[in-house]
């Protein structure tokens, strides 16, 4: 996809809910421009003050100033080496984590043409037959492992809409990798591809509910086709709902926040701590310009996974069901006087559900939910969702002033298509 198509596609607009694109320069590149910038400002400054001498000369130099100097160089040396020692440990996990990230190109048939006939007063009907144009998008993809097989996850927006004959997967050495078999799901714009293949290395995956703010990240993909591109940055929020992204589809959302630049073709790319492991899937950026401006949008890999294995093992998701109604709950006290609203508010009791079952009652206030702080009623919502029903959940619940803890066995949710 062109840098123009994806902008006017995706440029956001001022409101109250925060607008992000589907996936410049580096942050880490504009800070080392700026510093650069700045030493040259100084050395000018020093240099060409006055009447200061523009060189030093050794007769003038006395002894007691070289020795100082040579401490200072010294001084600088060492604490250089202990940054650069940092910086080849990022080295090192890239070279590793390489070989599990893939590039990928999709053809796909855009619609053009009906809305120039339909614009006219006697539209011609061969006009108005559906009319298409070849788009290539590009994007990237990681490697896991599910099951005995090696398997890409992806977004769904970089495939959608592309055969498996316009699809084309690449290693990081450029050795192409034939899809035989593809799964989606538009509620969390994840996909997975199945590569038909199980020697491949596959990427080691970190628990995202143990990330925090201030985490060191990096970001690998393809922004604007330039494959396996590296950037980095730290983690700077999680838990981000309400994004108005490009796709109305796309309702299930829990995105960490990142200021690793990512761009257009980082799409489907992994997000990675500087363990190697993936901490997220990179899907949107929140931009004034189409371009990176520092606020990227990851899904967590925990949610990412629960998604993928569903697909491939069922070929579908199957969303879980607790059986309640609930709205949001306000000043709610905590033992730590804690008064922010938090938690969701349980109104009404299904019959026959795993609420009822679990013994949940009018008036609980759920806390958490398998590990997880629910923050308010649809955040409640989407983690019953999308947690999996193969084991019984701890709830974690407010009741008469007292918390109480219960597990929950989650059912299919009904009529669901």
């Amino acid at each position: 996809m062109s840098h123009h198509e994806l902008n006017s596609k995706i440029r956001p607009k001022l409101s109250r809910r925060v607008r992000a694109v589907s996936l410049s320069t580096p942050a880490l590149v504009s800070f080392l421009f700026f510093s650069s910038g700045e030493a040259f400002a100084q050395n000018t400054n020093f240099y060409g003050r006055g009447n200061v001498p523009v060189a030093t000369n050794s007769k003038t130099d006395s002894a007691s100033n070289i020795r100082q100097r040579d401490d200072q160089y010294a001084q600088i040396s060492q604490e250089v080496d202990l940054i650069e020692r940092q910086h080849s440990l990022l080295r090192r996990v890239v070279r590793l984590v390489a070989p599990t990230v893939v590039h990928i190109e999709a053809i796909k048939d855009e619609p053009v043409g009906a809305e120039n006939a339909l614009s006219t007063n006697k539209p011609d009907s061969r006009a108005l037959k559906a009319e298409t144009r070849k788009v290539e998008e590009a994007g990237s993809g990681v490697i896991v492992q599910i099951g005995t097989g090696n398997y890409v996850i992806t977004n769904r927006h970089v495939i959608h809409a592309a055969s498996l004959q316009n699809l084309r997967v690449e290693t990081n050495d450029g050795i192409p990798l034939k899809p035989v078999r593809c799964w989606e799901d538009p509620s969390t714009d994840i996909a997975v591809i199945d590569i038909n293949k199980n020697n491949l290395p596959f990427a080691r995956l970190a628990d995202s509910r143990q990330i925090e703010m201030g985490d060191f990240v990096f970001a690998v993909g393809s922004p604007f086709g330039l494959s396996h591109s590296v950037s980095y940055g730290i983690i700077s929020a999680k838990g981000r709902r309400n994004l108005e992204l490009g796709s109305k589809a796309i309702i299930c959302q829990d995105f960490i926040q990142t200021d690793a630049a990512i761009n257009p073709g980082n799409s489907g790319g992994p997000l990675m701590n500087l363990r190697g492991e993936v901490v997220g899937i990179n899907t949107a950026i929140a931009s004034n310009s189409g371009g990176n401006e520092g606020i990227g949008f990851s899904i967590p890999i925990n949610l990412a996974m629960t998604i993928a294995c569903q697909l491939v093992e069922k070929g579908s998701v199957q969303r879980s069901y607790l059986g309640v109604s609930v709205e949001r709950a306000f000043n709610l006290e905590s033992q730590h006087g804690d008064s922010r609203p938090r938690g969701a508010f349980v109104k009404v009791i299904k019959p026959d559900s795993p609420a009822e079952m679990a013994g949940l009652q009018y008036g609980d206030v759920i806390l958490e939910i398998d590990g997880v702080p629910v923050e308010n009623d649809d955040h409640l919502v989407q983690l019953v969702g999308l947690t999996r029903m193969d084991r019984p959940v701890e709830v974690v619940l407010i009741r008469d002033g007292k918390q109480v803890r219960t597990m929950v066995a989650l059912a299919p949710a009904p009529n669901v298509h």
